[in-house]
């Protein structure tokens, strides 16, 4: 087992590297999953990790988050959006300062299922000068995004739900 395994970290990983990736299924079409997703402005209604977004989720376009980790201090961050294919991928990256102190590029994947579900993996890959000092910090993260992931999974099938009942 090389080195990298042995830590907990994934092959592609080095100390100016590191990689986080959750996932969860939601019973529910990956257009529903996305306009949950895409709809910034329901976020402090439903989302315990990024409680506050403002912005338009389009390629190029700059968006503001601020996220509320695990035992830590809110932090807002301007991420420019990277992809933005509904029902398949939103990806933005966001950098502290200057690009190389420290990067996140993070993404949603939203994958069909054959029960008419979707699988999201949200992750994200943090690199620069900074990352082999904030391991902790990317441990709160990745729990804020299960968190986050629990979260969409109920938002989303309870709006299906509300649709079912709706027809």
């Amino acid at each position: 087992m090389s080195r990298a395994l042995a830590a907990g970290r994934s092959p592609d990983d080095t100390d100016a590297m590191k990689t986080i990736s959750t996932s969860v299924h939601v019973q529910a079409a990956p257009r529903l999953v996305w306009e949950v997703l895409a709809d910034l402005d329901g976020y402090p209604s439903w989302n315990p990790f990024i409680r506050e977004a403002a912005g338009t989720v389009s390629a190029g376009r700059q968006l503001t988050l601020r996220m509320f980790p695990a035992r830590g201090k809110p932090v807002t961050f301007r991420p420019k959006v990277l992809t933005a294919d509904p029902g398949t991928e939103l990806r933005w990256i966001g950098r502290l300062f200057m690009p190389g102190i420290f990067d996140g590029e993070h993404w949603f994947r939203l994958t069909p299922t054959d029960d008419g579900g979707t699988d999201v993996e949200q992750g994200e890959r943090f690199s620069g000068l900074l990352v082999p000092f904030v391991g902790a910090m990317i441990a709160r993260t990745e729990t804020g995004f299960e968190a986050l992931n629990q979260a969409l999974k109920q938002q989303t099938e309870s709006r299906l739900r509300a649709l079912d009942l709706g027809h």
